[in-house]
């Protein structure tokens, strides 16, 4: 059931990129406003919703604190590097360097401070999984001439896949001391915290259809699918989780060709197949 959860929360986080697509067409927001206000949003939906479903938030010990803490700002951090690393390179190369160094760092994290042994199944998965997305990304588009400031991008975006798995981790280690949903409250809250200074540099702006979709941004892709996230990660090991969460630009890519007129080419058709064999793989039991 907790994988399922988290394929549920990993389809939802793909309909991001087309929901930002419309919020550019009619208003201003940057995207590293778009980012603030996603954490912005979720972090009060997820209070609520923890005292609702689940009573008094509850942190647990003294020394959960500072995982929190730590899931927190990386979940704060991500933001800035992903959205900072697409602009500097692109929507296919800055998604391939997030997406599938997630996944990665997340075993290594795991094998080194939640001491998961990765099996075969999982390892296998890892890599057909991780092939997938690299077909399904860049098969349309290939790899065009590199951009000024492409390295650093590059940079960011590794640093944004180590972003989300510290945070991967870091809730993985608290799903059994403290409840799912005041996990992803207080982790959200402080995220939004931590970015709270990029108001002073620029103020979000957007007209009401804008605004509507970034309250969907924030209520649904983000509050919802991580609350989901969390509860699933109880009972699924955050490796396996990692893999699951290849299927968010699938899920984005289909959205782009359905209704922006993407293209998926015969090497991102390979690439998705390849994507569900591993969420497949790991999601059925003999």
């Amino acid at each position: 059931m907790g994988a399922l959860l988290i394929v549920v929360a990993a389809v939802t986080w793909g309909t991001t990129g087309a929901t930002m697509k419309l919020v550019a067409v009619g208003s201003p927001v940057s995207p590293l406003i778009v980012g603030f206000l996603r954490v912005a949003i979720a972090a009060p939906c997820l209070w609520l919703a923890a005292r609702w479903l689940g009573g008094p938030i509850r942190i647990g010990s003294r020394r959960d604190w500072a995982r929190f803490l730590v899931a927190g700002i990386a979940m704060g951090v991500y933001q800035p590097f992903y959205f900072w690393g697409v602009a500097m390179t692109s929507v296919a190369v800055g998604s391939l360097i997030a997406i599938c160094s997630a996944p990665l760092l997340i075993t290594v994290l795991a094998a080194l401070f939640l001491e998961e042994r990765i099996d075969t199944r999982t390892w296998t998965a890892l890599l057909v999984g991780v092939t997938g997305t690299a077909m399904l990304t860049l098969g349309p588009h290939g790899l065009t001439k590199s951009p000024p400031g492409f390295l650093v991008g590059v940079a960011l975006e590794l640093g944004a896949g180590l972003m989300y798995a510290v945070y991967a981790v870091a809730a993985k280690d608290l799903a059994h001391r403290a409840p799912p949903l005041s996990i992803a409250a207080v982790t959200f809250s402080i995220a939004a915290l931590t970015l709270l200074p990029l108001l002073l540099v620029e103020r979000p702006v957007a007209d009401a259809p804008g605004w509507a979709l970034l309250i969907y941004l924030g209520v649904v892709p983000t509050a919802v699918a991580y609350a989901l996230y969390t509860i699933g990660l109880r009972t699924t090991r955050v490796t396996v989780a990692g893999v699951l969460g290849l299927l968010e630009p699938l899920t984005a890519t289909l959205l782009g060709v359905l209704f922006f007129g993407d293209r998926l080419g015969q090497i991102g058709v390979v690439g998705a197949a390849l994507l569900l064999v591993a969420v497949l793989g790991l999601t059925t039991r003999r």
